[in-house]
Formats: C-alpha cells, sequence, structure tokens
C-alpha cells in the first residue's frame, strides 16, 4: 500500500479517464485523490465481507473483482463484476445504517485506490462538479442491478457460461503455471449445460468459440480460464474476437 498524493501514474490516470469521475475538472480530481492509497490486492482475496458497516470508495486500476452474495449452503452468486474504472461503494457514504449487502473480491491479482470516503463526502458537498459525477455513478448502478433481472432471466447460453464459469473459479484455488495465472474450473461440460439450463451439443459450441478465441482451454475433467478479464464481457453479450492464427 502506498500513498497517492498529486502525481497521477499511467494506470491510474487510464481507469480515471473510464471512469464517472473522468467529468471532473482538474483540480477537483486531484482533490479526490487527498489521502488517497493505490493497493495491491491478491487473486482470491476478499476485501470486504457481507454485514461489515464500512464506508469505502475504491477504483479498479487494474485486474478483475467481482461483488458477490453468498447463500447460507455457501454457495455464492456474483452481481457485478468490476474493470478498470469501476467504482465501489459509493452508496456506502450515503445510506443511513449502511452495512455491506455483498462481499468484493479479486478474481484475479488486482490494483485499487482506495479514496478516503470523509475526502469524497466534503468534496461533493462543496463542488457541483463531484456531487454530479457521483450522483451518475449511482444512477448508473441502479440501472445495472435493475438490469440484472431481465438479464439473469433471458440472458444467451454463451453469457451464462461465461457467467457460471467465473462463479465457479472465483470459489476455486488460484495456480500459476509457470507465466501467467490460470483460474482452473473443475467441471465436465455436461455438468456445465445442466447448471445453465441448456444442452451439452450446445455448451460444447460455446466453448469451441471461447477456446478459439484464446479465452480459456478445456480439457477432460476441467477447463482453464486463460483470461477472465475478457471473459467477464461476455456477459454483456461483448464479442470476443477470434485470435489471429499463428
Amino acid at each position: 500500500m502506498r500513498a497517492y498524493r498529486a502525481r497521477v501514474d499511467d494506470g491510474v490516470a487510464a481507469a480515471l479517464a473510464a471512469s464517472n469521475l473522468a467529468r471532473l475538472p482538474g483540480p477537483a480530481l486531484h482533490r479526490l485523490l487527498t489521502r488517497g492509497r493505490l493497493v495491491r490486492v491478491p487473486a482470491g482475496s476478499v476485501t470486504h465481507r457481507e454485514g461489515e458497516m464500512t464506508e469505502h470508495v475504491e477504483l479498479v486500476v487494474d485486474g478483475l473483482v467481482r461483488v458477490f452474495v453468498t447463500a447460507p449452503d455457501g454457495r455464492s452468486l456474483t452481481v457485478r463484476y468490476a474493470r478498470r474504472g469501476a467504482l465501489l461503494g459509493v452508496v456506502s457514504m450515503y445510506a443511513a445504517g449502511f452495512r455491506m449487502p455483498a462481499g468484493i473480491q479479486a478474481v484475479v491479482d488486482a490494483e485499487l485506490l482506495r479514496l478516503c470516503p470523509d475526502v469524497v463526502r466534503r468534496a461533493a458537498a462543496e463542488d457541483p462538479h463531484v456531487a454530479d459525477a457521483l450522483m451518475h455513478e449511482l444512477a448508473d448502478r441502479v440501472l445495472s442491478f435493475v438490469q440484472e433481472i431481465p438479464g439473469s432471466a433471458f440472458s444467451s447460453v454463451r453469457q451464462r457460461v461465461a457467467r457460471h464459469l467465473l462463479d465457479l473459479a472465483s470459489q476455486e484455488s488460484w495456480t500459476s503455471r509457470g507465466a501467467p495465472l490460470v483460474l482452473t474450473v473443475p467441471v465436465r461440460q455436461r455438468e456445465l449445460a445442466q447448471a445453465v439450463g441448456s444442452v451439452r451439443e450446445v455448451v460444447v459450441r460455446v466453448l469451441r468459440d471461447l477456446r478459439e478465441s484464446g479465452v480459456i482451454s478445456t480439457h477432460r475433467d476441467h477447463i482453464d480460464i486463460l483470461d477472465p478479464v475478457r471473459l467477464s464481457r461476455e456477459q454483456g453479450g461483448t464479442w470476443v474476437p477470434v485470435a489471429p492464427s499463428r
């Protein structure tokens, strides 16, 4: 963890540009960075747990983070995947008696810029530009969670497969096989088809497309997720381009 003052490196600059804070004038943006901390979060780490009474405002600088709820039997359901530019925790500053309604976990190694809630709240009270940016952020969160309802009911098999693989991977161990981190999901294709409410033949086609795109590799009794960030984009229907042949 290190203090983050006036200097904005390329990674943080890109994350800010992708966030709702991008609309802020320079002085207002630098004010928000006062007392900020840049932290690295190892894959699998839970940074906030359900029920915590913790105000927090965090910007995802790099990696992939999920917001999830947990059932009494231990199963978890992801309600949001947050990539570079995503803001987390803005609602915690304004909800009376706030308790974390969900947990937050790094799916892969992540970097977060933790802003000081007191600084952000004071800036919003005194600067209409900051207040406007935060209102846009809260509006985006409301719309995204409302869209989860039809999304869960009417999403494509491809989207359901992507989400289920990431959910399973988030509950497994993270292993490094030499160079990049690989998320291994111990699931067979027939089990995956049953879990997403489809038939094996359709799921096989989806997995083949994702494999040819370089997002996953498939094996007899498990699936390796090679690019979790690209796979997370599948939930919104974003096409993953096929990797050029070698």
